[in-house]
């Protein structure tokens, strides 16, 4: 469990620093500020953590499949 969240800040944060590097460079605490008038693509101010949660998801999937896979062979 402890792995897995770890996994998610991880992604957490390099979604975060890439999608906004410039404004992490910028003014990192306006834009923690304006996140609650956010309206990405009508998601609003949760939109970090859905973003996060369907990336996880998808590598969840792959290192299930990758898995499964090596216990095969």
């Amino acid at each position: 469990m402890k792995k897995e969240l770890y996994i998610y800040l991880f992604i957490f944060l390099l979604l975060s620093l890439l999608m906004h590097f410039e404004q992490w460079l910028d003014s990192p605490l306006n834009h923690l500020q304006n996140l609650e008038n956010s309206g990405a693509y009508g998601i609003g101010f949760i939109h970090p953590f859905v973003f996060t949660f369907l990336i996880y998801i998808i590598l969840l999937i792959l290192r299930l499949i990758a898995k499964i896979f090596r216990k095969k062979s």
